[in-house]
């Protein structure tokens, strides 16, 4: 099934608000494994409204309406429809008592404009509004089906949720719905695993693959439309060998989990903790992984040393070490190393991990704009310093150091299970 969401508000065009319900209907629709294939948005106009329902109509089997159900003069979406279609609108009686009933309770006089919220189009079906007074509507006219919501977000998912998602599977009946996994990399670039699977995009048809990029991450979509999810399943599941047999060293999880969940979650899993300390990410990295609820089971803490002063009294390197004539640096393999051991003895974690790099906007120490350098100390074990080149702005190499030297501890941790 083709579907079309046309959301009315002049308020939408002008930016004066967010078309979030089209968002939000788009993956609902996906659920059932009814296809969006169009959103339009228009004004409050009787007229353009109709043409956008002409339009919608010659590609589209269901068309969703946001807004324009409310009671004022401009809310004109069950008018328009309601005078294409040549049907005529009465009174839902059940809505015209609650609306009755709730001004009454208040001790409010209902306006006469008030009705309009309890309208409804001849032969539709109601689609009560449990958190506010337009009640929705739901009716199929000659191969057309029509959904129509209130705008406020608040109203609409409830009866998106509720009764217009029970409607819309009694029109369905056994049509295929659409199953979805999810799989998340890192360490890999988008344009480097796209090229590595790109035999495998160019030749989809069901399942289909969809890469979707953030930085330091790389999320790939497989989606197919089965009878049953155990159908599904195994369709799901050869694709995602396939995929795997590609870059799957790179692959962190099988769900909607940022990287440093998936660290914690292993951390979690051996018993063991981790502190940090960070120069050129001033705290992103614990940023990151505080932003994880219950965190605090593995993740000790970090320290910010982002001066020199400050990595010789916090983690106790020498002056000698980061500055002066034959000095390494602040910015160095050896500065980072002793990072990560320092951090590791300071909290008594079982890893210490340490971020020091150029961000910019300008070199440091004579060094590029990107060059960054991660230690990951390990309790009895040789420390190990990784380095990376990154590009971007200097909010973007803050944030790919941060994710490199997560995934560098979530290779070891995954080498060690």
């Amino acid at each position: 099934m083709r579907a079309e969401i046309i959301a009315v508000g002049t308020e939408l065009l002008l930016g004066q608000t967010v078309n979030t319900n089209a968002t939000y209907l788009s993956q609902g629709l996906a659920e059932l494994g009814i296809d969006v294939y169009f959103q339009t948005v228009v004004g409050d106009n009787d007229t353009r409204i109709r043409q956008a329902i002409e339009l919608a109509r010659s590609r589209a089997d269901l068309i969703l309406f946001t807004g324009g159900l409310g009671p004022t003069l401009d809310d004109l979406t069950k008018d328009a429809l309601a005078a294409y279609l040549g049907k005529a609108i009465h009174i839902h009686e059940p809505s015209m008592v609650k609306i009755e009933t709730m001004f009454a309770s208040r001790g409010i006089h209902m306006v006469e404009s008030n009705r309009r919220q309890a309208n409804i189009i001849e032969g539709s079906d109601a689609l009560m509004n449990d958190a506010g007074l337009a009640v929705g509507n739901a009716m199929s006219v000659n191969g057309t089906h029509y959904v129509l919501l209130p705008g406020p977000p608040r109203e609409m998912k409830p009866m998106f949720d509720g009764p217009a998602k029970a409607w819309l599977r009694s029109i369905l009946g056994e049509e295929r719905k659409l199953y979805s996994r999810l799989l998340k990399f890192a360490g890999i670039g988008e344009s480097s695993l796209e090229q590595a699977i790109i035999d495998l995009i160019e030749q989809q048809s069901d399942p289909t693959i969809a890469p979707y990029a953030k930085e330091g991450e790389v999320a790939i979509r497989i989606s197919t439309k089965a009878l049953s999810e155990q159908e599904a399943s195994v369709r799901l599941d050869q694709t995602e060998e396939r995929i795997k047999e590609r870059v799957g060293k790179h692959l962190f999880a099988r769900e909607d989990i940022p990287l440093e969940e998936a660290v914690l979650r292993l951390l979690r899993e051996s018993g063991r903790k981790l502190a940090s300390a960070e120069s050129l990410t001033g705290g992103l990295l614990a940023q990151l992984i505080t932003n994880i609820p219950g965190s605090s089971g593995e993740f000790l803490g970090g320290v910010v040393t982002y001066t020199n002063l400050m990595k010789h009294k916090l983690l106790s390197i020498p002056m000698s070490q980061l500055e002066g004539p034959g000095a390494p640096g602040a910015i160095s393999e050896s500065t980072a190393s002793l990072m990560a051991e320092r951090v590791r003895e300071l909290t008594g974690s079982d890893f210490g991990v340490s971020l020091t790099g150029v961000a910019g906007p300008s070199e440091s120490e004579g060094k590029p704009v990107g060059l960054v350098y991660f230690g990951i100390a390990e309790q009895g074990k040789p420390t190990i310093v990784h380095t990376a080149e990154l590009s971007g702005s200097r909010g973007i190499i803050r944030v790919r150091a941060a994710k490199a030297v997560l995934y560098r501890l979530w290779q070891v941790l995954s080498s060690a299970e």
